[in-house]
Parts: C-alpha cells; sequence; structure tokens
C-alpha cells in the first residue's frame, strides 16, 4: 500500500491493531510535512526543513532497553548491562495495553528496508503514532519501491507511541519510558519517549544479532569511497568526528553510521543520515550544513526564532544533542546504490580529552581487535550529569548499546576480514593536544583531514615510525602537511613528565577495563594492548 489513508486497522490486523481511526500507509515526505504542520506536532524553518521537539527525552534512554529473553535468542543474547532481560510475561501485558492505547488513534505506516545489499536486507514496518516520526522513518531506512508496497510482509515490526507511558510496578520496566526488542515475535515496541533514534538504533540492534551468524559484519560506523574504488570505514563514538570526517568532498559517502561487510563488500543499512549538528560550521562541514536548509530534512531539538523562523545552529538551551535527519541524497556525492567492494583503510577515532594517545597510529589486526573491543573515548566536563572533570569512556565495538552478541563475536570477525583483505588499519585522536582538556587544544581538523588523507592515500607506508613506550603503538615521524613536532604527543605537552603520569594512567585503564574481554580473545590479541608497566 503505498499514499493512502485508510479509515480503519486495514491491513494491520497482523499486528493485533484494530479500531484505530485511520492508517495512513507510505505517505511520501510533502504529505507527511502537511500533517505534521495539520496535527502541530512541528513547525517549517526557513528554506523548508521541520524543526521538532523531543520533550523530557532529548537522548537515546540504554537504561530503559530491554530484550525478551524466549526461545533460541535466550542462549545468543549478550546478556548483562547492555541487553538487559525483560520477560516474556511481562512484554505480552505491556504489548496489549500498548495495542488498547492504539484504539480510536491515527496510526502512521512506512514499509522499508534495513541493507543496500538485496542479499542481507531486512524488510522492516515502522508503525508510528506521530507524522513526524513517520517521516524520520522515510528519511533513515531504505525506500522500498512503489512497486514492492503492495506485497510488502515484514520481517520485524517498530511499533512507536510516546505518548504511551509504561507502569514500572506493573510492567517490569525501570520507568514510564521503555524500549523493548522481542526477537521470537520479530517486533520492537517503544514507548514513553520522543527521541526518534530510538526507532533507527533498535533496528540497528536486530541487525547486530542477524547478520554475524550469517557471517557479515555488522558495524557502528561511517565509510566512504575514493575515485579509484578504494573504501574507507571509520569507526568512532559520538563527538570524534566520524560523520564529519566521512563526509569528503573528494570522496562519495556511503554512509555516515551503519554497514555491514558480507562477502562481497560493504553495504550500508541505511537511506538516510542523523547528524549531529550543535555548533556545525558551514566551512569546515559545508555539505552537512547545507542539508540544514533543505526541505525533507528533520531537525530535531535545534533553536529556531519563531518570527523569521531561522535555526541556530549554536544554540544547545534544549539539548547539546541537535540532531538533523535528512535523506542520503541531501548529499550531493554519494554511492547510490549503497554498497562497494572490500575496505582497504580502516580508521578508529577518539577524542582524547587527556591529550596522550597519539594523533595518529598504525595498528596491527591484532592491535585493530583490542581497539575496536576497547571502543575508547572520552566523557567531557558538563556533557552527562556529575561528569565534573574527563573521564575515559569505553564502548565495545564502538557501539556497545547496540551489540546484541558478545564483543568477541564483532572482533574476530573483523580480525579476520581484515588479514582476509589485507586492510591497513589506522587509530585517530581527533580530541586533545599538548595537554589535557582545559590546558592543551583541541587537534586542529586541517591536521586530522591531511593525517587521514594521507593513509588512505598510501603516502604513510615508507615513512619511518616509533613505537610508543606506554601504548605500544606505531607512530609515523612525519606526515605531508602536519608538523613533526605534532605526530608525537609527548612532544607537544611543556611538561612532559605529567605527560608520562597522565599516560600511564590512560594505559591502565584500557587495561582495567579490557579484563571482561580477556577470556574471550586470543593471547595475542590481549598482548596487543598498553604493555604492563
Amino acid at each position: 500500500m503505498s499514499g493512502e489513508k485508510f479509515e480503519s486497522s486495514h491491513g494491520l490486523e497482523h499486528h493485533g491493531i484494530r479500531n484505530v481511526s485511520g492508517a495512513y500507509w507510505n505517505l511520501a515526505t510533502p504529505s507527511l510535512v502537511e500533517e505534521v504542520i495539520k496535527r502541530r506536532e512541528g513547525h517549517l524553518s526557513h528554506l523548508g526543513p521541520l524543526v521538532v521537539s523531543t520533550g523530557h527525552h532529548t537522548g537515546r534512554s540504554p537504561n530503559d532497553r530491554f530484550v525478551v529473553r524466549q526461545g533460541e535468542s535466550a542462549k545468543n543474547i549478550w546478556w548483562g548491562k547492555v541487553n538487559k532481560e525483560f520477560s516474556p510475561e511481562n512484554f505480552d501485558r505491556l504489548y496489549h495495553k500498548l495495542l488498547a492505547f492504539l484504539q480510536g488513534k491515527d496510526i502512521f505506516v512506512q514499509d522499508c528496508y534495513a541493507g543496500a545489499d538485496p542479499a542481507y536486507r531486512l524488510k522492516v514496518r515502522v508503525i508510528t503514532t506521530q507524522a513526524w516520526h513517520s517521516h524520520f522513518a522515510r528519511n533513515m531506512f531504505i525506500q522500498a519501491p512503489r512497486q514492492e508496497l503492495a506485497d510488502f510482509v515484514p520481517e520485524f515490526t517498530v511499533i512507536n507511541a510516546p505518548r504511551f507511558h509504561a507502569d514500572p510496578e506493573v510492567d517490569g520496566t525501570r520507568s514510564e519510558a521503555f524500549i523493548i526488542v522481542n526477537f521470537e515475535k520479530k517486533v520492537v515496541i517503544i514507548g514513553g519517549t520522543s527521541y526518534a533514534g530510538e526507532i533507527k538504533k533498535s533496528i540497528f540492534s536486530v541487525l547486530n544479532y542477524l547478520l554475524p551468524r550469517q557471517g557479515v559484519l555488522s558495524m557502528h560506523c561511517s565509510a566512504n569511497l575514493g575515485k579509484g574504488g578504494d573504501v574507507a570505514l571509520f569507526f568512532g563514538l559520538s563527538g570524534t568526528g566520524k560523520t564529519t570526517l566521512s563526509a569528503d568532498p573528494g570522496r562519495a559517502l556511503i554512509g555516515d553510521d551503519e554497514h555491514g561487510w558480507s562477502d562481497n563488500g560493504i553495504f550500508n543499512f541505511e537511506g538516510g543520515c542523523y547528524a549531529k549538528v550543535i555548533k556545525l560550521s558551514a566551512s569546515a562541514e559545508p555539505e552537512i550544513y547545507e542539508t540544514t536548509r533543505r526541505f525533507g530534512t528533520v531537525l530535531e531539538n535545534v533553536a529556531m526564532e519563531y518570527a523569521t523562523r531561522r535555526i541556530d545552529l549554536d544554540d544547545d538551551s534544549l539539548t547539546e544533542n541537535t540532531r538533523a535527519s535528512y535523506p542520503l541524497t541531501h548529499i550531493p556525492n554519494i554511492v547510490r546504490s549503497g554498497m562497494a567492494g572490500h575496505p582497504t583503510n580502516i580508521i578508529m577515532l577518539t577524542a582524547d580529552a587527556f591529550g596522550v594517545m597519539p594523533p595518529i597510529a598504525r595498528l596491527t589486526p591484532e592491535q585493530a581487535m583490542y581497539h575496536f573491543i576497547s571502543g575508547y573515548t572520552a566523557k567531557l566536563a558538563g556533557t552527562e550529569r556529575g561528569v565534573t572533570e574527563p573521564q575515559p569512556a569505553f564502548s565495545s565495538c564502538f557501539g556497545a548499546p547496540f551489540m546484541a552478541l558478545h564483543p568477541s563475536v564483532y572482533g574476530n570477525l573483523l580480525k579476520d576480514k581484515i588479514r582476509r583483505h589485507h586492510v591497513s588499519c589506522w587509530l585517530v585522536n581527533t580530541g586533545w593536544t599538548g595537554g589535557p582538556y582545559g590546558v592543551g587544544s583541541r587537534m586542529k581538523i586541517q591536521y586530522t583531514r591531511a593525517m587521514i588523507n594521507a593513509a588512505i592515500s598510501g603516502r604513510l607506508v615508507g615513512v619511518e615510525y616509533e613505537t610508543d613506550p606506554v601504548f605500544g603503538l606505531h607512530l609515523p615521524k612525519s606526515c605531508p602537511d602536519v608538523p613533526a613536532e605534532v605526530l608525537n604527543p609527548r612532544n607537544t605537552w611543556a611538561d612532559q613528565e605529567a605527560y608520562d603520569r597522565q599516560a600511564v594512567e590512560l594505559a591502565r585503564a584500557f587495561r582495567r577495563n579490557f579484563v571482561d574481554y580477556a577470556d574471550a580473545v586470543s593471547d595475542s590479541v590481549c598482548a596487543a594492548g598498553p604493555p604492563a608497566g
């Protein structure tokens, strides 16, 4: 069904949804924008982007995410802090309460794909109670051709109802918000939060369960393609520059956040981007900046002056986590198929606020697996409640909140593929140099781009390297367009003894963190981390 409204639950009975006021199926973007405005869910800004607010929840709620412990998945899921178990009985009760809540409501449906490669794509149905969330889903997933919609049978369904709140004492949730994945019933239910990122990340979690069991490495990374056909992957947590650095005018963007690596090569999971836009620079990030001025973009929690309808990307009064959701076609230089060959280079990004990690280092396959499983970056003061000074942060596979299986599963797949396809791996610090946060300065983006371009182009292959004694990393002594003194972080500190103390302390944090994974990986990978000292 395409672009239609039914004054009934037509087509939704399969999901147990009955007696809705109206069902809007696969509305196109202009129709969805009209519905958003009519329903007062958002506002049009200057030049056409839609501005919406998510209310209390301005980011993901990882503590409210659960997985139903049932059936075959129960023995495969990596249970613990990331994948918290939810009983089938509690799920069934909450699901039926949600279905009752939907009665008499208008429903918006988008039928779409997750995964550009037809051999591995997942048919996804997104059912929402708000038009702007349907718009978001249309942006973020891959739109199914109109001729395929008539026979579309979903393999997984997301039901999103922000105004439906759970009762923790009765329903077994932690709060009134919930994101619950049920692999047996092939459904995700979301309530109590309007943050749209929960929709896309819930399906990412599903793919992270399904694809590795087919030999496909699912990855939280961006990817781009050079003019010579070389593919580069960029791993990194929020704030490390993953989206910014992959949006290179000289290379075609494959995708900015989620990819699979099969025996055929790389493929994007998504049809859009979900970029962080706080203090976005028109000069440093021109392609992303332009998307904030185009019809079809959804601007989440971005401040707007209502008299002129002009947005202010520097205003963080609602949240520091302002976002833009836009289709990939808003970027001028993209790989339209969403697929490419095997990567030539992998770049692992960190924003080290302690100023001791090197700006670029070459990694062995074992070191790549170690740093992939570690997933290091740093939290800055003020980014979270209670964080008053920089703190090390580790998120396995650069995306722990979305990993359904043990990190070693993804790590071993990565190491095997790196060896099989002779991939060069690099660790790049986009954080601080010359001292920690508050003393040193953020690494200049032009230096980071120059280092990445040198690595990708092969210009770092023949240069001389030195081994960092604290982290065991291989540091180039020279790099085109980068001052030599920048390449060794110790040389940038006025007090080099203070550097030594800080570096040793961070190395200890790496070793403490890796204890949880040591039993599941080889001794050679354990030895690839910072040497004990």
